[in-house]
């Protein structure tokens, strides 16, 4: 078997968070094809095949999913070995996880302040931000609330914002009330944890109609589904946001009040690290207000940035 590449695992293990070869290089910001054939390269080499795939879905083999695991424990011994040689050499980079939203001038901001890693295990917010607590992560942008800072013993400062849209069948894409949406909770909640924290809320504040789901279809082609059998507007959870719409499918503005989801960026209390606090600086500074304080604009109670 010839050597297999850290960069090959860390693609590997990408495409078996995303399930999408799409979604995945978009992640990972290479082509599509030169992932797959990437993926394909490591197969080979370790002489198994790690993922069922068709023209409509991607699932992992038994052997990706015994594989996946110990392949997340390598990649953390090799950031690991990284942190200290950075350490003994003076150049230790600043690591910084995420969900699925970044800034699109991250490295134009972090540049010149700091030598900026992206850690490729794209996870939750609420493990994100533990791993920040336990020192996995530098800094990570998640979603919290004011309770996990303080639980967790971490600062937030403000790095984004999303509007969030609901999605319905036909060609009305005029505005909708909340109450008139549905929102939709995933009995999976490790995975769901901080989505149906919100949108339990929303529910609760607005009059929204909760739909409780147990198939992941928060995203992806199952939302979808629930969007065409819901019988009214259906609320798009921030990772959607960008998710082309299926032809049948169209979007439109939540009003009464508009709801937006926040990304923060956390690091620990007591960071005294001059490179962490100066990516910080450089990744907040001159975010602005986002559209949060407006008068018709509602964020969940516990929000730091409310």
């Amino acid at each position: 078997m010839t050597s297999v590449e850290l960069r090959q695992l860390r693609y590997f293990v990408a495409v078996a968070e995303e399930l999408n070869f799409g979604r995945a290089a978009e992640r990972l910001l290479i082509a599509g094809p030169s992932l797959s054939q990437q993926i394909k390269a490591l197969e080979r080499d370790l002489g198994v095949r790690l993922f069922d795939r068709d023209r409509r879905s991607v699932a992992l083999t038994p052997a990706g999913s015994a594989l996946l695991p110990h392949t997340r424990a390598l990649l953390e011994r090799a950031d690991d070995l990284q942190r200290r040689a950075g350490r003994l050499s003076g150049s230790e980079p600043v690591r910084l996880g995420y969900v699925n939203w970044l800034p699109s001038d991250l490295t134009a901001r972090s540049a010149t302040v700091a030598q900026l890693h992206l850690d490729a295990w794209v996870a939750p917010s609420h493990t994100q931000a533990a791993r920040v607590a336990a020192g996995g992560l530098d800094l990570a942008v998640c979603w919290v609330r004011t309770k996990d800072l303080e639980e967790l013993g971490l600062r937030a400062r403000l790095i984004g914002a999303d509007r969030l849209y609901a999605v319905t069948t036909g060609g009305d894409t005029s505005d909708v009330a909340a109450r008139e949406t549905a929102v939709l909770l995933d009995n999976d909640t490790t995975s769901w944890s901080s989505w149906n924290v919100y949108a339990e809320q929303l529910a609760e504040d607005t009059g929204a109609r909760a739909i409780r789901i147990s198939d992941g279809g928060i995203t992806g082609p199952a939302f979808f589904d629930h969007v065409r059998h819901s019988g009214r507007p259906v609320v798009n959870s921030p990772k959607g946001q960008t998710t082309p719409l299926p032809p049948d499918l169209v979007q439109r503005p939540v009003t009464a009040p508009e709801i937006y989801w926040t990304w923060s960026l956390v690091w620990r209390e007591g960071e005294d690290r001059p490179a962490v606090l100066a990516v910080v600086d450089a990744l907040c500074d001159g975010v602005g207000d986002l559209g949060l304080h407006t008068a018709g604009a509602w964020l969940p109670d516990g929000d730091p940035h409310r």
